[in-house]
């Protein structure tokens, strides 16, 4: 029996991690976080918006074994990785597809403002791995993509506003 993964798609700051956190409480699951793992593998590596695109490519290309392995074992895994492209979401599939696990894409659909509220304090907070300002949100923003059914997962949909 395959384990259950849990996905997720929203903006920076919109409460994926929190989010990840809270679902992988419950026994039995196991919480990967991409930040995580970046920071410890490239964090001097991670200084553009062109290196985390490199670093989390070769991320995910270790990632994909690991995270079939764990699910046909009957573990459950949340994948804080963004699921917040195409082309991220794409590669989520092939490991949906190759275990054969169920699943949940869990969309935060928050507003913008919020967001950046939240980025700001976290900074300020100092307590996560990455520090990223407005101009690097609005950035990274524009290649935001919300998930659709079309694309061939389960969605749940959270709303977010302050």
């Amino acid at each position: 029996m395959s384990g259950f993964l849990h996905l997720l798609s929203g903006k920076i700051a919109a409460g994926k991690s929190t989010l990840a956190r809270d679902v992988s409480s419950k026994p039995g699951h196991v919480l990967i976080s991409e930040d995580e793992w970046l920071a410890s593998l490239f964090g001097p590596e991670m200084a553009t918006i062109r290196d985390y695109v490199r670093c989390s490519g070769r991320l995910r290309q270790v990632m994909a074994p690991h995270v079939v392995a764990l699910l046909e074992a009957g573990v459950s895994v949340v994948l804080d990785f963004p699921a917040n492209t195409p082309e991220t979401r794409a590669w989520m599939k092939q490991v949906i597809d190759a275990s054969g696990c169920e699943h949940t894409l869990h969309y935060l659909n928050v507003p913008d403002d919020v967001c950046k509220a939240r980025l700001q304090a976290r900074n300020a907070g100092g307590g996560h791995e990455f520090t990223v300002s407005d101009e690097q949100f609005d950035a990274i923003t524009r290649h935001f993509v919300a998930p659709t059914p079309a694309e061939g997962f389960d969605i749940v949909e959270h709303g977010g506003g302050d």
